[in-house]
């Protein structure tokens, strides 16, 4: 129970209340049995809070699948929807498929650490002392299981090339749970990997940084350019995130300490919040119009002024835009601690990747100030959603005012 595990506690149980709160909106059309919605929900959030605090390979891969297995339930929970069936079962087999990679490699290490803990593992790998496994020294055999961890919990927080089942589950799935995906699941997938590079494999930090690297650049690069091309809100910021988890992760290909690590929280947390806004907005929008496409939010502001400066607020801090200080201070950390660690030519695919991105977020909030078709109607839901969208940006507007408070919460 230290910083790490607090922070990480603390970021998956404030989205759980900002999804339950969504929830009670989806859950009021009758479609969803309420029961088994909160039980599965809560098996979620035990994973979730459980995770953070796994010191040893066992815990750690437990907690990863009671965060992924409830929500393979959670995904297809809505009777008589093709698209929600579909999106349960690509996201069961993808999952499936990561686990196993994973494993094989927890596996391989384990097999020649004859340990599960990640302390022991961190002084075996790094060679301070004899592996039981290997008394002559380590074998090529830790690469490969050091790439197939990595690729394990790739899959779980769709970085590239583990990331072409995010639209079509996103899309498929009740918008609570597009949100507890992006959210809840992806921080877990984060802290894990965190865990597993920086305490178990930290010897092993030559052969995992450029690999890092790389699928950090892959995944920004290639998630803003396909969300240049959508036209369905929520396929957009599924793409989005696939675009953040690059973000989140160039900080981490820079293995010198502790700010590395910090940064990367601190952006996902600043992330977490304004995803949870916009997606917040979004389930209001997509009650009273029919595709949930980008130009059905032409005017917004005009309609429902609350809403539509809640998701221009959210999408401008995505952006790294001002007023969205908290957005912008994130993008700073996460460039101040990659261009100090060496890897300069990573800073410069984010500075490219930023401006790109900035096309579809800015190109969505103009829709929103936009003159709107006489028809559209005012988005109404029950009052837990708009406490929903309105709390993940005040808590925004707390990290733009005292931006420094974000990094000495998580150390």
């Amino acid at each position: 129970m230290d910083r790490f595990t607090l922070v990480f506690a603390g970021l998956a149980l404030a989205a759980a209340l900002v999804i339950v709160l969504m929830s009670m909106t989806e859950l009021a059309a009758g479609g969803i049995p309420v029961g088994e919605w909160y039980f599965l929900l809560l098996c979620t959030l035990v994973g979730a809070v459980t995770l953070p605090a796994a010191r040893d390979l066992i815990m750690l891969v437990v907690a990863l699948e009671l965060v992924s297995l409830p929500v393979f339930a959670l995904t297809g929970l809505r009777r008589y929807d093709g698209r929600s069936s579909e999106a349960a079962v690509k996201l069961f087999l993808v999952s499936v498929v990561s686990t196993a990679i994973m494993l094989f490699g927890v596996s391989l290490l384990y097999g020649i650490s004859g340990t599960v803990f990640l302390s022991r593992l961190g002084v075996i790998l790094s060679g301070q002392i004899a592996a039981p496994g290997a008394p002559g020294g380590l074998p090529e055999v830790v690469t490969v299981g050091v790439i197939l961890v990595i690729a394990g919990f790739a899959f779980k927080i769709a970085a590239v090339p583990f990331h072409s089942w995010a639209a079509d589950v996103y899309q498929g799935a009740p918008i609570p749970i597009a949100a507890l995906l992006s959210v809840i699941s992806k921080a877990a997938g984060f802290a894990g990997l965190i865990l597993i590079m920086m305490t178990a494999l930290s010897g092993q930090a030559a052969t995992w940084t450029p690999i890092v690297a790389i699928i950090s650049a892959l995944t920004m690069t290639v998630g803003n350019l396909l969300a240049m091309r959508q036209r369905s809100a929520v396929r957009l910021l599924a793409w989005s995130s696939v675009a953040q988890s690059g973000y989140i992760l160039a900080p981490l290909a820079v293995a010198q300490g502790s700010r590395p690590v910090s940064a990367a929280v601190a952006y996902l947390v600043i992330y977490a919040a304004m995803n949870l806004g916009a997606f917040a907005v979004v389930m209001l929008v997509s009650r009273t119009v029919v595709r949930n496409e980008l130009d059905e939010y032409r005017g917004l502001v005009f309609r429902s002024p609350v809403a539509g400066l809640v998701l221009a607020f959210c999408l401008i801090c995505l952006a790294g835009l001002p007023p969205g200080l908290a957005g912008l201070f994130a993008k700073v950390i996460v460039f101040r601690e990659v261009i100090g660690g060496g890897v300069g030519w990573l800073a410069l695919v984010m500075a490219v990747n930023t401006v790109i991105g900035l096309y579809y977020y800015i190109a969505w909030t103009a829709r929103l100030f936009s003159p709107g078709a006489a028809t559209a109607v005012a988005p109404r839901a029950q009052p837990a959603t708009w406490v929903a969208a309105v709390g993940a940006v005040a808590v925004a507007i707390v990290f733009s005012a005292a931006p420094q408070s974000v990094l000495s919460m998580v150390g």
